[in-house]
């Protein structure tokens, strides 16, 4: 059958060696494009921002790349045209065990990215891949299958990181996670920042002189081709893609990908609604450019579908959520301050009502040893003085900015599932662990939180003991642990025990910075709380 007469499904064209497999839920079949590049030419190869997988199944998972042959120009040096692709995967590393082949479609009109969605593999299992065009073959990728639902299972293993500001530091923290032993990486969100070009000089963190490492390309991203070359910027670097190779991720977003603190249809510039969700559509189309998403995250619009969850066997449920897109407008013009009335207002919503209902229905059924809540913004209520004189203050764009729907999360936890939620957040650029109380004075937590640190963001840090780590020990007993450095959190699952370590990088300023653990905490199944390990 010739290439013109073939039925292609949007996100691959089918084949098998070695048994048999098929592509689960792409897009529309069609056939082949008209202007299809048959004979593509590239002038270095085009898997610069290297390959990803994700959002991992039983029997599949997506695989992705993006071709960009010089991926800071237009375009990415691509020609505006379709291309077709290969794909192969395999049971070795070696790729000498090939169980599935096919061919995608590159669009122009999605960056010349792929997304295949496979289906049909052996559950539980390792698998690797890659993508092949003309002369040139990508690196080498490694995927991992879930666990059949309901089957048992001993351990899990996960990492959780993310704002990485590429003006800021080295990406060593995604080296040392790309050699870790897990079964997946939540990416929490801040993939990117909107932000312009710092340009040469210094400007201030943290009130002091700073001099950025690495320089933005262009001004702040409105456009869907600023978006596209800012994260094709990001991912050149080679520990940011060594990471993406080296296992399966969950991803999310943040604020950063669109624009800092935005919340559902407002930006922090009062632009009106309206215009703003021109900005945020061509934000999530490049987001899902960029990441290793299936068919049913592709943008509608101004709108993507980034809530869902994946099911580890028997042991844990993982509930990836959005507290960005259906979120009430921060209180308070989002100035941190004192926790008034306004905060309890019910008709203020961090996670709007589907989406509550839709997470309350699936922790109700959920049959599974362990429940991970994996959110943006931090859960713990914590306050923090900035003299001996002033009051308490608090942040308005994290939970402690929706007291109402952080009680009713919690209650609901309390009452269907205790003992057994943990929530791993990110956004606050140190690492935080600690117990969740609904009440202040309550006697015992709900549930308990492990908010991991950047990549990046904040630079090398000031550690733990300024102003504002010992402000917050003081005033809130529930939390156990913060410091301001860089780095990840590693959680390893077991049917009993949940054990969170916060790992550090000692500088990210200069290269192969030395990754150590600041802490370590465990809660037990049914007795909810951080016990030093």
């Amino acid at each position: 059958m010739s290439l013109r007469r073939r039925s292609l499904l949007f996100g691959g064209l089918a084949g098998f060696a070695g048994g048999s497999f098929l592509l689960r839920h792409a897009f529309a079949a069609t056939q082949m494009p008209h202007n299809l590049d048959a004979h593509p030419k590239f002038v270095s190869t085009p898997f610069t921002l290297g390959v990803a997988s994700g959002d991992p199944e039983s029997d599949g998972f997506v695989l992705w790349t993006r071709l960009a042959p010089t991926p800071l120009e237009e375009a990415g040096g691509m020609v505006l045209k379709p291309v077709l692709v290969n794909w192969e995967i395999s049971e070795n590393e070696t790729m000498s065990r090939v169980v599935s082949r096919g061919q995608a479609i590159a669009h122009p009109e999605l960056a010349h990215s792929v997304h295949v969605e496979v289906a049909g593999l052996k559950a539980a299992r390792p698998y690797w891949y890659r993508f092949s065009i003309a002369e040139y073959q990508s690196p080498i990728g490694r995927a991992q299958t879930l666990p059949a639902a309901g089957a048992s299972v001993e351990r899990v293993r996960f990492a959780a990181a993310g704002c990485q500001h590429y003006e800021e530091g080295h990406y060593t923290a995604w080296r040392a996670i790309s050699q870790e032993p897990v079964d997946f990486v939540y990416h929490y969100g801040d993939y990117i920042y909107e932000g312009k070009d710092s340009r040469p000089g210094y400007r201030k963190m943290n009130g002091q002189p700073f001099k950025v490492l690495r320089r933005h390309m262009g001004p702040e991203c409105y456009s869907l081709d600023e978006y596209r070359r800012r994260y094709a910027q990001y991912k050149t670097d080679a520990d940011l893609q060594a990471a993406h190779a080296a296992t399966s991720w969950f991803v999310s977003f943040d604020d950063h990908e669109v624009d800092n603190n935005w919340a559902g249809d407002t930006d922090q510039d009062h632009t009106p609604e309206e215009v703003f969700l021109f900005r945020r559509a061509v934000a999530m189309q490049a987001y899902y450019e960029h990441m290793p998403l299936r068919r049913k995250s592709l943008p509608n619009g101004s709108h993507m579908q980034i809530y869902r969850n994946a099911q580890y066997g028997d042991l844990l449920n993982v509930f990836v959520l959005d507290t960005r897109q259906y979120r009430s407008d921060q209180a308070y013009g989002d100035k941190d301050g004192p926790q008034r009335e306004d905060v309890w207002a019910p008709d203020r919503s961090m996670m709007g009502t589907e989406q509550e209902q839709w997470l309350f229905n699936g922790l109700a059924q959920s049959g599974t040893r362990w429940n991970l809540l994996a959110h943006q913004v931090m859960m713990l209520n914590l306050g923090h003085r900035k003299s001996d004189s002033s009051p308490l203050s608090y942040s308005m764009d994290q939970w402690s900015g929706y007291l109402y729907s952080r009680k009713r999360l919690l209650e609901f936890v309390q009452a269907h599932c205790p003992g057994n939620v943990v929530n791993v957040t990110g956004d606050a650029h140190r690492h935080f662990a600690g117990d969740l109380l609904i009440n202040a004075d309550d006697k015992k937590p709900a549930s308990v939180e492990f908010l991991a640190t950047s990549i990046t963001s904040g630079s090398d840090g000031a550690g733990d003991d300024d102003g504002f780590s010992q402000s917050v020990r003081r005033e809130n007993p529930w939390l156990k642990a913060t410091t301001d450095k860089r780095g990840y959190v590693l959680c390893d699952v077991g049917r009993d025990h949940w054990r969170g370590d916060l790992k550090v990088v000692d500088q990210v300023m200069q290269p192969d910075g030395v990754t150590s653990t600041y802490a370590s905490f465990v809660t037990e199944r049914g007795q909810p709380g951080l016990q030093k390990a």
